[in-house]
């Protein structure tokens, strides 16, 4: 997955994905995996695995999130390698 591509989304509600999703927890999008015309994105949830869920689950961050926060380029790595599935 190239750098331009990842986008992290943060779980604002959980309703009904309790088991799959975490409020205020960071989660990855994966590219170009926006269903604009089912409202729906697709994430990597707690089972590892990509699904759709309903957009407004979710606050979108800007691709540059991470360099927003100010956080050192290897550690803006570990934070985006510890949100991929292994």
């Amino acid at each position: 997955m190239s750098k331009a591509t990842k986008h992290l989304v943060l779980c604002i509600d959980n309703e009904g994905y309790e088991v799959s999703l975490e409020t205020n927890k960071l989660y990855l999008m994966l590219p170009g995996a926006r269903e604009d015309h089912l409202d729906m994105i697709r994430v990597i949830d707690e089972s590892g695995e990509g699904y759709l869920y309903p957009k407004e689950l979710f606050a979108i961050l800007p691709a540059d999130a991470l360099s927003l926060l100010r956080f050192p380029t290897k550690t803006q790595r570990r934070i985006l390698k510890s949100l991929q599935p292994t």
